[in-house]
């Protein structure tokens, strides 16, 4: 009897999971997830995302049920768990999404060597993205450096076969489930229950602060938003996706970082609907980068282009961008809608990234490492690749461009709305006055208990 093993990682569905369909077709499919150590203990530095991938997870396991299922997890190293499962239920095959990091990368070499020495066949598949790197190249290059040439590329790639949900998964019968840990109770929401019955004592506990108003993981609810953007958001998607306060973006992103929504079958979906282009070019930009990392898997440490720019150190203004105490409320909005939520208005993050880089002159390091310890969506191709765009070091063919962020307020928040959402200090502030406290009264402006900008805005800019 064949069995097959497919390890979860990136993909945490069942629709449109290449890895998955493929493994289901064996008689005995053992569906597995490894929890890494690294992200166990209370010194985890991504409780968001955390919470975010464990309720993914138990959705999953939901979804395998209801087809004969189950997930199997294990906890420890992913490539030793991995091939010991294989061992233990005697998997001839082993199945896995592409993934692009550096660590990905490896982990993906070292299972394909242990698979060898094993004699079990290694199967990469491509899911993760709606074009897999390389599937597109410049003449005479490894990888377009430059977003416009790649979207005309990317876009006549024809798309890959949707893979529809296995209808029947067999499992074996006396291979140990395992548990997923628990996550403590946060901002009134009660602890994730582990997989499976009964809660052994020793079970180990996520510890961390999560952010209050946070996504929600899973495939289902992944797929409840899929719908009702396609249904409701595209329409005039291109003109208010910018709008900060009318907040009419997809908030898809976290269920694209987990893959609980396939990027394919949305970009397909968003292609045959009036209005879906310009949101399909968002996916187009997702792509981009992961195509980059590909190519340049140092770029989370290293400059893609050097300028030879020296940064300044400023542990006071790097603190106080954290905290969203810069007097500069367009920003602070922004750092505080990220501590709340677990998200950032897309173009809040590109106002709040060019105050940090070319308004501050800090590096962009310090700044992508805040947003990976706090966003649900953040990966490392797009959280990089992004940061280095806005810094100047990256793909932008303007390294040079700078985020004005009072124009950015006036133009993407014009009544203030935004600002004062997530600025209380500000809500006595009516209309565009709140983007300026800084222009009223002695008295009146200490009476508000907001801090003056760290810095000028720039004279100029966008």
């Amino acid at each position: 009897m064949r069995t097959a093993l497919v390890i979860f990682n990136r993909d945490l569905r069942l629709r449109d999971n290449p890895a998955l369909a493929a493994a289901a077709r064996a008689e005995r499919t053992v569906p597995l997830f490894v929890f890494d150590e690294r992200l166990l203990g209370s010194r985890c530095g991504a409780p968001n995302r955390v919470a975010f991938l464990l309720e993914a997870l138990a959705d999953l396991d939901a979804g395998l049920r209801r087809a004969g299922g189950r997930l199997f997890v294990r906890r420890g190293d992913p490539v030793a768990e991995a091939l010991a499962a294989a061992r233990e239920c005697g998997a001839s095959e082993l199945h896995v999404s592409a993934d692009h990091s550096a660590y990905a990368l490896a982990r993906e070499a070292r299972l394909a060597r242990g698979c060898a020495e094993q004699r079990i066949a290694f199967h990469r598949h491509l899911g993760v993205t709606v074009v897999p790197p390389g599937a597109v190249t410049p003449a005479g290059g490894d990888h377009f450096k430059v977003f416009t040439p790649y979207h005309r590329a990317w876009s006549a790639v024809p798309p890959r076969a949707v893979s529809p949900a296995p209808a029947r998964i067999a499992v074996p019968g006396r291979l140990r489930s395992g548990r997923l840990p628990l996550r403590s109770g946060a901002a009134g929401r009660a602890p994730l229950r582990a997989l499976g019955e009964g809660l052994p004592a020793a079970a180990p506990v996520l510890g961390g602060t999560l952010s209050p108003g946070r996504a929600r993981g899973g495939e289902g609810e992944g797929r409840r938003l899929m719908r009702a953007f396609l249904r409701d958001g595209l329409t005039g998607y291109e003109e208010r996706r910018d709008d900060l306060a009318a907040d009419a973006t997809s908030h898809l992103a976290p269920h694209l970082r987990f893959g609980c929504v396939s990027p394919l079958e949305l970009a397909l979906a968003a292609r045959g609907r009036p209005g879906g282009e310009p949101f399909a070019r968002q996916l187009c930009w997702r792509d981009f980068h992961r195509q980059v990392l590909a190519d340049r898997p140092d770029i989370p440490r290293a400059d893609y282009r050097s300028r030879g720019r020296a940064w300044r150190r400023d542990g006071d203004a790097l603190d106080a961008w954290r905290e969203g105490l810069t007097g500069v409320p367009i920003v602070d909005a922004g750092m505080r809608q990220l501590a709340r939520e677990g998200w950032m208005h897309n173009r809040a993050r590109l106002i709040v990234a060019s105050l940090l880089t070319k308004t501050l002159g800090l590096d962009w390091r310090p700044g992508a490492a805040h947003f990976a310890a706090l966003l649900c969506d953040a990966d490392v191709a797009n959280n990089v690749g992004n940061w280095q765009w806005v810094a100047g070091t990256g793909n932008d063919t303007r390294p040079n461009r700078v985020l004005n962020p009072l124009r950015q307020a006036r133009r993407f928040d014009p009544r203030g709305e935004y600002v004062r959402r997530y600025v209380p200090e500000l809500e006595s502030l009516a209309g565009a006055a709140a983007h300026e406290p800084w222009r009223l009264a002695g008295s009146e402006r200490r009476s508000l208990r907001y801090p003056q900008p760290i810095a000028d805005p720039p004279a100029g800019g966008r």
